[in-house]
């Protein structure tokens, strides 16, 4: 498998992993078996709502060496294209219940807000995030869906694809220069001129309350998976992206939170262009990327660690890893055509960095010792997009996302 799908990866072992420990009960301040439930509750009542697939790809487990393989495909998620439609539209629904408790006295439910109950308040609402595009897309769709307006950054290298398609959500789209942390500031310092909400999926100092809401839309998925696999189906490994934490934190509490010291191994994968957490890990805190940060996993172009993720994915990770963009693209493709026998997968850029980071350690024998790696290993993976750029999609594999299902 190493000689099809070439990949340049560095791991490095977590040496602060609480491996035994049952989930903290600090931790319940940032995600929590309560607040699954409320996002459950809510997000599960949203037009549009059913869990997404979970393939197991036999073919290629048989062909890496590996016992199982399962990807969670986000691709079809409230027709969004991404998992990130649970995570910044449940914060905004969260947002505009508060307001509306806090200018009204009432408490509104997600039907008021669907039936416009409340418009005279939330019309006067304003929602803003920086973005990458998937993020920023949930957050639109969900000021769109619950009856607020939104305001969109985005940094230089985002694709008109990605603008477009936040656009498409009645936002407006502002283009910023420089990376994805100098957007965030952009928007964060105009929401405070403009009297404007944020809502960021990444958390810094003073800021915490929406990211919270964000990570805990986000274990909605991680839940899923733990109903779709049985006892027997437990994956031994999982190899999930990086970014600014927030997805690996979601899914690390949930499995912590059902399986203590019993929980998969769990393994972070970054850009190696844009490996915050990486870095983090080996200076055993938060640290800064700085530079352009270009990479073509353009979801996971991020510098700074979101501090609440790191608060779960320091003690709760087993390794961070990084892999080039070559790996990723090469990914896609394999994903795409399908390996012995198993259907195709549309998966964009940064939903392979599970897949590459895997296979970049089953091509290294130290990397698989120290991570018990192997043919008895049964490992779960999260594509967390699907084609959200189509034009960038079809570049890249050289037929569009319909085509590559029609061969189905």
């Amino acid at each position: 498998m190493s000689a099809l799908i070439p990949v340049r990866a560095h791991a490095f072992s977590n040496p602060v992993v609480e491996r035994q420990a049952p989930y903290p009960a600090v931790l319940n301040a940032i995600l929590s078996e309560r607040g699954l439930a409320n996002a459950r509750c809510e997000i599960t009542a949203w037009p549009g709502y059913a869990p997404t697939p979970l393939h197991r790809l036999d073919g290629l487990a048989r062909t890496a060496g590996l016992a199982a393989l399962w990807y969670k495909d986000e691709g079809s998620r409230f027709g969004l294209g991404s998992f990130k439609a649970l995570g910044g539209a449940y914060a905004v629904e969260q947002l505009l219940i508060a307001e509306i408790a806090r200018r009204s006295g009432e408490t509104a439910h997600v039907t008021d807000l669907l039936t416009g109950r409340y418009r005279d308040i939330t019309d006067a609402i304003t929602v803003t995030c920086a973005t990458d595009g998937n993020h920023g897309r949930s957050v639109a769709w969900g000021a769109q869906t619950f009856g607020c307006r939104c305001v969109i950054y985005i940094h230089a290298t985002v694709s008109p694809g990605r603008a477009n398609a936040i656009a498409r959500y009645g936002a407006e789209v502002v283009r910023t220069t420089g990376n994805y942390d100098e957007s965030v500031r952009q928007a964060a310092w105009d929401a405070a001129t403009h009297g404007w909400f944020v809502v960021s999926d990444t958390s810094y100092p003073g800021y915490l309350d929406v990211p919270k809401d964000v990570m805990q839309g986000y274990t909605l998925m991680a839940d899923e998976v733990a109903q779709q696999l049985t006892d027997e189906m437990m994956p031994t490994h999982i190899f999930i992206q990086g970014g600014v934490g927030g997805m690996a934190a979601a899914v690390c509490a949930r499995f912590w939170q059902l399986h203590g010291a019993a929980r998969p191994k769990m393994v972070v994968v970054e850009p190696d262009r844009a490996a915050c957490l990486y870095e983090s890990a080996r200076a055993g805190q938060p640290i800064v990327i700085h530079g352009d940060l270009d990479t073509v996993m353009a979801g996971l172009a991020c510098g700074e660690v979101s501090l609440l993720a790191w608060d779960i994915l320091q003690p709760g990770v087993d390794a961070f890893m990084t892999v080039d963009d070559e790996a990723a693209l090469a990914c896609m493709r394999l994903l795409a055509e399908g390996v012995g026998g198993d259907g195709p997968i549309v998966a964009g850029e940064s939903a392979v960095a599970g897949l590459a980071g895997c296979l970049g350690v089953l091509a290294d024998p130290e990397s698989m010792a120290q991570l018990d790696l192997g043919l008895d290993s049964r490992v779960l993976l999260f594509g967390s997009e699907g084609d959200t750029d189509p034009e960038l999609y079809r570049q890249i594999i050289g037929r569009d996302a319909q085509a590559v299902r029609a061969t189905t």
